[in-house]
């Protein structure tokens, strides 16, 4: 598990995401029950901790629900993502990101509160299904360094207001480049200015990295 002030993560084999996590600035803890493991993400971590994640009291003395999120992965071990779920949605952690082997798994994920389900296999074979089929379409845009593409929950101050009154591009320096509404779901690219937010739209929001955190530290 990789978890920040900002990501928490519990993991079993590689570590991309706690090192990519720390790499762009963020506190990462990273957890395995695995000592050996744990010494080797050491140095890409604020915190690495030998843990056995599916012991629910070692859980809630950590206090993960105080994280921005956390990230789960498992390899193989189903049984034991799931109870690692379970208990971190009855700590009440805000996000909690899991990598699914199988539809079946990902629908019981869904039912105990996971935000997110990851299917890796799967959503690389689409990239690549769909860069065969659409050679002259970008699936992934290269930014500079010092620029993200990123979701955003709308901030509470943006709720009731329009586009023409939050005026991003002069007070944060960021382009709202598409909006995610969630009732009725709808994918708006390129929104007009008299756009309204809602408490449930997601931004897409192109600009500087400092830029959008300066927004996602907004109250949501």
């Amino acid at each position: 598990m990789f978890t920040s002030k900002g990501v928490s993560s519990f993991q079993s084999g590689g570590f991309s995401h706690p090192k990519a996590l720390f790499e762009d600035g963020n506190e990462v803890v990273a957890m395995d029950s695995n000592k050996v493991r744990v010494q080797a993400i050491d140095a890409y971590s604020t915190e690495a901790i030998v843990i056995d994640a599916t012991n629910r009291e070692s859980l809630k003395a950590l206090g993960l629900g105080d994280m921005d999120g956390v990230i789960v992965s498992t390899g193989t071990q189903i049984s034991i993502s799931i109870l690692i779920c379970l208990y971190l949605n009855e700590i009440g952690v805000k996000q909690i990101l899991v990598k699914a082997l199988d539809d079946d798994h990902a629908e019981i994920l869904r039912r105990i509160g996971v935000t997110q389900v990851i299917h890796p296999e799967r959503d690389s074979a689409v990239r690549v299904s769909r860069s065969l089929s659409r050679p002259n379409i970008l699936d992934f845009i290269p930014l500079a360094d010092e620029y993200d593409l990123a979701q955003v929950e709308a901030p509470r101050d943006f709720i009731k207001k329009n586009l023409k009154e939050l005026n991003l591009r002069a007070k944060y320096n960021v382009h709202i480049i598409a909006i995610k509404e969630r009732s009725p779901e709808n994918f708006m690219l390129v929104p007009p200015a008299d756009f309204t937010i809602k408490a449930d739209d997601i931004l897409i929001l192109l600009g500087k990295t400092d830029d959008i955190k300066k927004i996602k530290a907004l109250k949501q």
